[in-house]
């Protein structure tokens, strides 16, 4: 039997002992340490139950947010445009699953498992995961470099976006040893 709990208004997944051995399993699969949830500084980040459409990302793929997420994307999107910047969508909730595959393409393609923790987080920790995590980008660079840091779309974000509740998860040096991602940004919760 599966527990909900309420996280601003939006019913979340508890973690619980299947799941755990879920993660224990994919992880496995995909050759991360079994240590690695012990040791990493990474939060376990549980699905939503209720996500809301939020349109189609840059790409023209479907994506969902948590509501007061999505409430608070909107706005400082719209803000932004109010001042000639144009941010655009490139992610936003991302499933276990689909991190799964995320990390088995990277891996078909050679790369060392150890290398694909340093750009993404393993099956269970991502912050899409929550619905609350999104990926922006703008006209002015390809999407998800570091080119990013050099736009006016990310000097408005440094400004104004924890005006709407959103963070740069992973700057330079972050705890979380992950590389330096200037387009990913996280709605925070209140407390």
């Amino acid at each position: 039997m599966s527990r909900t709990a309420v996280i601003s208004d939006s019913p979340v997944l508890l973690v619980e002992p299947v799941l755990e051995s879920r993660l224990a399993e994919l992880h496995h699969q995909l050759g991360i340490p079994a240590a690695w949830s012990a040791h990493s500084k990474w939060t376990l980040q549980p699905e939503p139950l209720d996500l809301a459409d939020a349109g189609l990302d840059c790409f023209g793929r479907p994506q969902r947010m948590l509501p007061a997420a999505l409430t608070a994307w909107q706005q400082m999107q719209a803000a932004a445009a109010a001042e000639g910047i144009n941010l655009m969508l490139i992610s936003a909730f991302r499933s276990v699953d689909y991190q799964c595959e995320l990390i088995r393409r990277k891996l078909d393609k050679g790369q060392l498992i150890e290398q694909i923790l340093t750009v993404n987080a393993a099956p269970g920790f991502s912050e899409h995961h929550s619905g609350r995590a999104i990926d922006l980008g703008t006209d002015d660079c390809f999407a998800l470099t570091e080119d990013f840091e050099e736009t006016a779309a990310f000097r408005w974000l440094q400004t104004n976006a924890l005006s709407f509740k959103f963070l740069l998860s992973y700057p330079r040096n972050n705890p979380a040893g992950i590389c330096y991602e200037p387009w990913h940004w996280c709605f925070q919760l209140d407390e």
